[in-house]
This record gives structure tokens, sequence and C-alpha cells, in this order.
């Protein structure tokens, strides 16, 4: 391991972010993660590209002063508006050794081993769906796969005020389902392209046909990060394996620690940090 290693970096604007970390810890357990929280500025779904580009990249610039050689933009928003930028513009000035990847390309790298109908339904937030980020990287690799997003502007603040649980999330799921599925009935594949949604997931299967294969990023993107590691040892060195993990956030560290618990699955701790 080299002199100057450190931890992974997980980047994202509020809480989703944790459930990719959770699966990548599950896989990874022997890695040291840095986890930055920007909920002061949360949420990022409806900001604009040029703003959620400077956000992202004053974290992930953060994170580098923290240690960390490699950071992974858990944040599907961070990923569509302001990943290229960073990976192209801004990281062979800061450091052409360092590395910053997002959820979005490992998602869309499997979906075609999944779709057998070549229909493919993206349930995300309006600033994703926008992008159209999905439908670009999907037809890369795929370009006989048909792409529908159907954005779900509600169920970030379902989700974030704990009511993924709630009759009225109900209404929200199935409303979106029904309406991504009366536009293409043919959907075979569904991608949840928000951090958030694992935590609708129950609802989301409720309301989903049986046929309908439902696609959550965090195993996906745990694994993808696994082979990264495995192709590039000299990233693996650069990273500590003390197993620990480490919270900060924007905003207040007791209002932060009290909902991530629902993401982790755990009780912790956080810091509070300014970027």
């Amino acid at each position: 391991m080299e002199k100057d290693a450190g931890p992974i970096g997980v980047f994202d604007s509020g809480y989703g972010g944790l459930t990719i970390l959770r699966q990548i810890r599950k896989m990874m357990p022997q890695y040291d993660f840095l986890y930055l929280g920007d909920n002061a500025r949360a949420p990022y779904g409806t900001r604009s590209f040029d703003v959620v580009y400077e956000f992202t990249l004053q974290a992930v610039r953060y994170l580098f002063g923290q240690g960390c050689h490699l950071v992974i933009l858990a944040c599907n928003t961070a990923s569509a508006k302001a990943l290229r930028s960073i990976q192209q513009n801004d990281l062979p000035k800061i450091d052409p050794q360092r590395r910053v990847l997002g959820v979005i390309r490992p998602t869309v790298e499997v979906v075609g081993n999944i779709s057998k109908s070549r229909h493919v339904g993206i349930m995300a937030t309006p600033g994703t769906i926008r992008s159209r980020t999905y439908e670009l990287e999907i037809a890369k690799l795929n370009p006989d796969i048909q792409v529908t997003g159907e954005a779900c502007p509600m169920w970030v603040p379902l989700v974030e005020n704990e009511e993924y649980d709630s009759p009225g999330a109900d209404y929200f799921v199935r409303q979106r389902i029904e309406n991504l599925l009366h536009r293409d009935p043919l959907i075979d594949s569904v991608i949840l392209g928000c951090t958030h949604y694992p935590l609708l997931l129950g609802k989301i299967r409720q309301y989903m046909p049986k046929d309908v294969t439902v696609i959550e990023q965090g195993s996906y993107v745990a694994q993808s990060l696994q082979n990264y590691l495995y192709r590039h040892p000299d990233m693996a060195e650069r990273i500590t394996t003390g197993g620990a993990t480490r919270f900060l956030t924007t905003e207040q560290a007791e209002a932060f620690e009290a909902k991530a618990t629902v993401f982790m699955g755990e009780q912790l701790k956080a810091e509070r940090v300014q970027l």
C-alpha cells in the first residue's frame, strides 16, 4: 500500500448515496470509506447543469483534499450532469492519477443482458430524465434498445420525509409505474435511476407487473467497482484497508445522523463540514 493511500470517497447530494455505499461496503468490507453528503444544498435534481457541476466539483476537490484517490459519484444527477466534464476537463489539471466514477455506466452495462424485449424504462428525478444520459449511454452499448424515461418528482420527498411506507406513497408509486407502462407496454426491465428509490422497493414491486425486472443500482455499482480495482491494482494500492467509514455532511450532523440511519440500516456518527 502506498504511503499516501486514503479512503474511497463516496459523494451524494444527500442521503441516497448511502444505499450505494451500503452495497459497496457489503462487497468490499476491507476498504476505508469517506462519505460526503451535500445535504445543505440538496436536492440537486432540480438544479441546472452548471450549478450541479460546480457543486460536484467542489465536493470532489474536498474529498481529494481528504486523501481520496478514487471518488464515486453515488448520485445519478451528479453522474448525469457533472461526471464527464470533471473526467475530461478537471482531472487532467488537478491530478491525472486520481479517478472519479459514476453510477450510470455500471447500471447501463447490465441492461443489454437483462432485457429480452429490448424495451427498457428509466424511473428517475426530473433532472436525470431531462439530461437523457441513460438513453445516450444505453444507445452507445445497445443501440437496439428503446428507452422510455419517467420522471418521478414525488418519490425523493416521500423517502426523505420517511413516508415511503405510507398509504400516500402507494398513490405516487402506482401512478408513475402505470404512466410508464402505458407509454410503452413492451417494457420488460425498469432501471431505478435514483439512489433513494431502493427504499420504495416494496411498493415498486407491489405495483410493477411480475414479469418486469426491476434493476436497482447498488449491487451493480459495487460489482463494477470491484472489477475496476481488480483491473487497476495500482489504484487498489492507493486505498487504505482498515474497514472504517467516516460520514461528513454540509448540514447539521444530528439531522444527518437521524435520517442516514434509515438508508444505512445502522446507527452512525457524522461530522459537519463546509465545502
